[in-house]
């Protein structure tokens, strides 16, 4: 029991430190303000898009592959998920979060600035001006 509940605790400690963490913490830094919601959003659906695929194709390859060249594959995979996200990191160490959604502000076309209203969910109108 003791060993089972070691692993159980290993097993946990890996997911957080890794997958979970990623999707959460990384999303949440790298998106400027006015859409760090959506970003957020959508890199979590992605990892339960992932999560759904793997919970199907897992016992296919399991009978096909079998469980050792099945563990290779997944501990391959998430070696590469990882030397992709190393390679593609935003460093955020040091930058105010409201910095990094000023310098995107900056970077985007004027025509394309969200006003405070539109930022929080507000809509325009043909015009382009807020909409109550």
């Amino acid at each position: 029991m003791t060993l089972i509940f070691a692993g159980f605790m290993l097993f946990n400690f890996m997911t957080n430190l890794g997958p979970n963490a990623q999707t959460y913490l990384i999303a949440g830094e790298v998106f400027p303000t006015a859409i760090r919601g959506k970003g957020a959003g959508f890199a979590a659906s992605f990892a339960k898009i992932g999560a759904c695929i793997t919970a199907f194709l897992f016992p296919i390859l399991l009978a096909d592959l079998g469980a050792a060249k099945l563990l290779y594959v997944l501990v391959g995979t998430s070696l590469l998920g990882a030397v992709v996200t190393w390679l593609f990191r935003i460093e955020t160490a040091g930058l105010n979060l409201e910095k990094i959604g000023a310098e995107h502000n900056k970077t985007r076309p004027e025509s394309v600035n969200l006003t405070p209203a539109v930022a929080a969910g507000g809509r325009r109108s043909p015009s382009g001006s807020p909409v109550a």
